[in-house]
């Protein structure tokens, strides 16, 4: 561990005038007192990198940073008033300053003569970050929370640098690798796999099933091999609940190691959960954590990009790749071992080009075993193409407002609801939609500005659209934010048509639930469900043909009602793979891996597509239930 810190040192110049050397998780940061070193350390920095086969930063120790006031208003002056700055951030204990603004591409510059010339005249390191369009609570809290605490920041991540430098300290040194399920394992829902080698214990997503009661809703901690002391890191596939809901509450337990994910899973990770903290106060619930939890959570969390590879752990390696299911989605592809073993975890993907995201990655560097989702798994999951998805959507919103009905589009918070709002900006755009008015229910609404902060994880279409048009569908005025309950009881008794997207997609709570209430009885209005909806759920079992469903309203009290409006579904707007999907998947996979285990599937989606692929590719494959542990080499 300190080795490497004093070998990076002992290959810079005497002159270079090094105040210190620390980490920043896997990451080697060198900061000088030389300013001269600082603004121009020629090859030192290359060189060093080339020998010791790390990331290396140069910064300037704080002592020769300017003054902020003075710094702000040389940052000001340089960076055009087009790229308009919203805030400017300074983070004395790394010697940074983060610039926020809507426009980034303006405020670096061509070939970043902007940002060189504010390190040329502040001595600081300079950052450029986007502001979303539409303004973001959350990111801006998510980012005032990092700002704030830059000193812990800066303690935390050399500590895990520590960690990952260490060597091998559990004492064991025979090679394997095994992981438990702890959830997801022939049902959908809390996904959670525990990875292990004599050295490491890493963490696959932490999520509940929001269609189960008590225990069920929550991975199976109580598993022996699970020690939360012992845990060395927490990788986070993407936002859903279903994934990523339970991560603050290993902080409640004494977990302080680091939650590694995207920054937009990050951010909407933390909005979603600090709405189901409120959905279960609302429903007089006991929360499971508090803000204060997930506070903690972001405080640790540790961004990387697609591709991006970074040291976690002693003995492994973390590369993220594109899901293709939500913004920020990701396979987490895990180098464990000095070329030991090479494990991909897919999380939710989706092998098909959306209205929003690129498809799944296939191509990885090398590749044993794969932990892939069977969601649709089973002989009977092919549903209609996307366009034809699309075309019955637009037909049911025609003759729903021919009649002077809603339609109510219950929607996941991230993904689905986002992949329908371009559509329907673009029929409304096309002129093949009525011209009616498209609610968009609050936390939605939040979720779609985070989206405005990263249009980078789009696919190129879109990208396209955003960075050379200047035409970002999100922002369109077709949209009307409903932001509480007033308005969403003035939508429900108005007598316009309209289009209502609102939350939970799985009709378990939330916003979705509250105007189902509001319009089931009238047979003028519509609602398409187009989403997965797991065994049990309200959505579920209109689809299985119930009509009638009972709703407390409290001391003790129920209501009945008598669904007549008019139930849709239609599953061609999922964010998971088909069948047909999964096995293009597997045909296109390079290399091809020696094991497969399906997860996060009905249990006869699970073992049939394990029977089909090894049937095609005759490849080890199995469906594991929750508790089997599997030995990986």
């Amino acid at each position: 561990m300190v080795d490497i810190l004093n070998e990076v040192v002992a290959h810079l110049p005497e002159d270079a005038k090094i105040s210190s050397c620390n980490f920043e998780a896997a990451n080697i940061i060198v900061y000088t007192k030389n300013k001269d070193f600082f603004l121009d350390p020629g090859n030192s920095i290359r060189e060093v990198v080339n020998i010791i086969k790390k990331r290396i930063e140069l910064r300037p120790d704080p002592s020769l940073c300017k003054d902020i006031e003075i710094s702000k208003e040389k940052i000001e002056a340089l960076i055009p008033k087009e790229a308009d700055i919203n805030e400017i951030f300074f983070d004395s204990y790394r010697s940074q300053v983060v610039i926020e603004a809507e426009k980034p591409g303006l405020a670096i510059g061509k070939a970043g003569e902007i940002l060189k010339e504010i390190k040329k005249q502040t001595m600081w390191v300079p950052l450029v970050k986007r502001s979303p369009s539409i303004k973001s609570k959350i990111i801006h809290n998510i980012r005032q929370v990092l700002y704030e605490n830059s000193e812990f920041r800066r303690k935390f991540l050399d500590r895990v640098g520590k960690r990952i430098y260490s060597g091998w300290v559990r004492g064991k040194k025979d090679e394997w690798v095994r992981i438990t399920c702890m959830g997801a394992s022939r049902q959908v829902g809390r996904s959670c796999f525990l990875l292990q080698t004599p050295e490491s214990r890493v963490m696959l997503d932490c999520g509940i099933n929001p269609a189960a009661q008590g225990n069920d809703m929550f991975p199976m901690f109580d598993v022996p091999e699970f020690k939360i002391n012992e845990l060395d890191a927490v990788i986070i596939s993407h936002a859903h609940l279903d994934h990523s809901a339970m991560a603050p509450l290993l902080f409640k337990y004494g977990y302080d190691g680091p939650i590694y994910c995207t920054e937009p899973t990050r951010d909407v990770m933390a909005l979603l959960q600090l709405d189901y903290i409120s959905l279960g106060q609302k429903e007089l619930k006991s929360p499971l954590y508090t803000s204060t939890e997930v506070k903690e959570m972001v405080k640790r969390t540790i961004c990387i990009n697609y591709e991006e590879v970074t040291d976690i752990t002693p003995d492994m390696r973390l590369t993220f790749y594109n899901a293709g299911h939500t913004i920020g989605s990701c396979m987490a592809h895990l180098h464990i071992g000095n070329g030991l073993h090479n494990f991909l975890y897919t999380g939710d993907m989706n092998y098909e080009n959306s209205n929003l995201l690129a498809s799944a990655t296939t191509i990885f560097p090398r590749l044993e075993s794969i932990m892939v989702e069977g969601t649709y798994g089973g002989k009977d999951d092919n549903p209609p193409p996307r366009r034809e998805c699309e075309k019955m959507l637009m037909d049911i919103i025609h003759k729903t407002v021919e009649r002077g009905g809603k339609v109510l589009l219950p929607v996941l918070g991230v993904g689905r609801s986002q992949e329908v709002m371009i559509m329907l900006e673009r029929a409304m755009r096309e002129g093949t939609m009525p011209n009616v008015k498209i609610y968009v229910q609050g936390l939605v609404w939040d979720i779609t500005a985070v989206h405005t902060a990263y249009p980078e994880y789009f696919n190129a279409k879109i990208k396209k659209s955003i960075f050379h048009q200047n035409a970002n569908p999100f922002v369109s005025d077709v949209f009307k934010q409903i932001a509480g309950q007033k308005e969403m009881q003035m939508v429900i008794e108005s007598g316009e048509p309209c289009v209502i997207l609102a939350t939970s997609g799985m009709m378990t709570g939330g916003a979705s639930v509250e105007y189902f209430k509001g319009l089931a009885e009238n047979q003028k209005h519509s609602i398409v469900l187009t989403c997965y909806q797991p065994e049990g759920c309200l959505g579920r079992r209109m689809m299985n043909g119930e009509r009638e469903f009972s709703f407390s309203k409290g001391e003790g009290r129920s209501e009945v009602l008598r669904v007549n409006m008019e139930v849709y579904s239609i599953h061609g707007f999922t964010g998971h793979s088909t069948r047909a999907q999964l096995l293009n998947f597997f045909y296109h996979l390079e290399p091809k891996p020696k094991k497969i285990m399906i997860v996060h599937g009905e249990v006869s989606k699970c073992l049939d597509l394990a029977s089909t692929l090894h049937k095609i590719h005759k490849i080890e494959t199995i469906a594991p239930r929750a508790l089997d542990a599997i030995r990986l080499r």
